[in-house]
Order: C-alpha cells, then sequence, then structure tokens
C-alpha cells in the first residue's frame, strides 16, 4: 500500500520564477518546508517572502556538483531529513546544427543534464539511507519526441528522461520514486530568454513561433499542480498538456504522421534561418 503524499522538506532547483516557483508553491499548499535554490539568490528571496515562512532561498550553480551537495546536506542537517527533490532548473538552448559551436552544447549539458544528475546524486545519498524520499526531474515534451532546430535542448531532455525512468526501476526498492515531468510550452520567462537565439528563431524571444505549434500556452500553475499530483501518485512520466499527450502517443502508435509533423517543423526552421543570413 503507498504511504500518503505528506512532504515536510523539499528543495526545488530554479526556483525563483516559472514552473520551479509554481512547484515550490504547490508543495507549501501541501505542508512542506521548501527550500528554493537558484542561481538568481535576489529572485529566489523575493519568491520565498511571497511564499511566506514555510520558504527560504539559497543561492546555486546547479552545474557545481560540490556546491548542489552542500546545498542538500545543509538542508538535511537542519531539518533532518529530505523528502522531495525537484530538479527543475534549466535553460532554453536551440538551433540548427549549423548554427551552434561546442559553447552552446557545454552550456546545455552543464545546466539541463548535468544540473540534473548533481541534483540526483545529492538526493539519492540522503534519500537511501532514509529508505525514503521523491524525484522529481523536469523534463519537456521535448524530451519525448524530437524537436529540430533545438538539439541541445531535446538531447540533453531526452538524457533526463532517460535517467529519470532508469533510476525509477533501481531505486524503487530502496523506498525512492522518481517521476520525469514532461509539459507542452509553458508560459515562462523561459520563452522569452532563448541563450543566444540563433536566426533560427527569428529572435531571443521564441513566443510567436511556438504559438504556432501550441497556441495556448501551459500556464505555470496548471504544470506545478499536475506535476506534484503525478510525484504523489508515483506516475514514472507526467506529460503536461493536450499537446504533449497527443504527440507522445503519436509517436508511438501513428509514428509516420507525428515524423511528418515534425519534418514540417524542421523546414520551417530551416526558412527562417536562410532569411535571417
Amino acid at each position: 500500500m503507498r504511504k500518503p503524499f505528506q512532504p515536510k522538506v523539499s528543495i526545488v532547483t530554479g526556483g525563483a520564477s516559472g514552473i520551479g516557483k509554481a512547484i515550490a508553491a504547490e508543495l507549501v499548499g501541501r505542508g512542506s518546508h521548501v527550500v528554493l535554490a537558484d542561481l538568481d539568490l535576489a529572485g529566489a528571496e523575493a519568491t520565498a517572502a511571497e511564499l511566506g515562512p514555510w520558504c527560504s532561498a539559497v543561492a546555486l550553480d546547479v552545474a557545481d556538483a560540490a556546491a548542489v551537495r552542500q546545498v542538500v546536506q545543509d538542508v538535511v542537517a537542519e531539518h533532518g531529513r529530505l523528502d522531495v527533490m525537484v530538479n527543475n532548473a534549466g535553460i532554453g538552448l536551440g538551433g540548427l546544427l549549423e548554427e551552434l559551436d561546442q559553447r552552446h552544447w557545454d552550456k546545455a549539458i552543464d545546466v539541463n543534464l548535468r544540473g540534473v544528475i548533481n541534483g540526483v546524486t545529492a538526493a539519492y545519498e540522503v534519500m537511501r539511507v532514509q529508505r525514503s524520499g521523491h524525484i522529481l526531474n523536469t523534463a519537456s515534451l521535448a524530451g519525448l519526441i524530437p524537436a529540430p532546430s533545438m538539439l541541445p535542448y531535446t538531447t540533453t531532455k531526452h538524457a533526463v528522461v532517460g535517467l529519470s525512468t532508469a533510476l525509477r526501476a533501481e531505486a524503487a526498492s530502496l523506498g525512492i520514486q522518481v517521476s520525469v515531468l514532461c509539459p507542452g510550452f509553458v508560459d515562462t520567462p523561459l520563452l522569452d530568454s532563448m541563450y543566444e537565439a540563433p536566426a533560427s528563431f527569428g529572435g531571443s524571444s521564441v513566443r510567436s513561433r511556438v504559438r504556432m505549434l501550441q497556441p495556448r500556452f501551459l500556464t505555470a500553475e496548471l504544470t506545478a499542480r499536475r506535476g506534484v499530483d503525478g510525484l504523489a501518485a508515483n506516475k514514472a512520466v507526467i506529460p503536461v498538456g493536450a499537446m504533449a499527450h497527443v504527440t507522445w502517443r503519436g509517436l508511438r502508435y501513428v509514428p509516420v504522421v507525428t515524423r511528418a509533423v515534425i519534418q514540417l517543423q524542421a523546414s520551417g526552421a530551416r526558412r527562417l534561418a536562410s532569411r535571417g543570413r
């Protein structure tokens, strides 16, 4: 019989804004003290003040494994446990292969993949001793289906899905539950801050482009609620939004049609890149 989901102590990376902030609010609402770990300390402190006394903030670069481990150890030293680790920090980064250089790949891997690995490793060390805990990794719909012209992003998000589902099998016998959150496009600052956006994106904001694929954006609050509900229900993969459900299932059950749509997306990106040259 599954234990009731009653988290007392949680860490959310990338918790200053967007999905991370909304997940933190959801966890606070369920009775957990939440530590917001973010590179933007001022933003995290403002969010903590907004969410109330059950929330605190700490500066963290998730790409720094030693720093991530220290934050986890400090939280456990202060609160005596860690019930939920949400590895949510991420960066939007894309482009056609010829538009990218090593710097783009390093940035995506450092934040989107290595940051998750660091969080998972540090939390797992504690939860393995506790014989309990929940890990939620934020991936994306781009981790379930190919996202052409977003190669570093879709590569790292696919890796996060693979890490999460494989670790879930390893961790189950230790009382640790692992889930991965895969939403469609969410209305967050990430849509306006594409890292060094290339010509194929037509500017640093990707809102207008992705709106052609998903006319209505998901809210961070809905995404967080579905994510925490899925975590409580011990779901392996948590797709959020009609687009995520349809395209994920489409790739599995009608792959020819879904791949044709993906090919159209790639062709559109290449046309944009040609105009930008």
